[in-house]
């Protein structure tokens, strides 16, 4: 389970900004995929995931063409 999160705290359709604000139009028994927590700042976006860097690839490809020299020994 992550770490901070407790189970019991379950979002319900009354803790959403939309029908805080009486903006929703949805009859639903469980929270739609558009829920956000009201807030008294208001309409916040939800967090987006940190950005992290990927270590450098490799910059030399795994299989090259054949030299013009390796083709012609190839083929003599």
């Amino acid at each position: 389970m992550a770490k901070g999160r407790i189970a019991s705290n379950k979002v319900t359709c009354e803790q959403c900004y939309f029908h805080c604000n009486m903006l929703c139009a949805l009859q639903l028994d469980e929270p739609c995929p558009t829920f956000r927590p009201d807030h008294p700042d208001g309409l916040r976006p939800p967090r987006q995931l940190r950005f992290t860097f990927r270590q450098e690839r490799a910059s030399r490809s795994a299989w090259a063409f054949p030299t013009a020299q390796e083709q012609a020994a190839l083929h003599a």
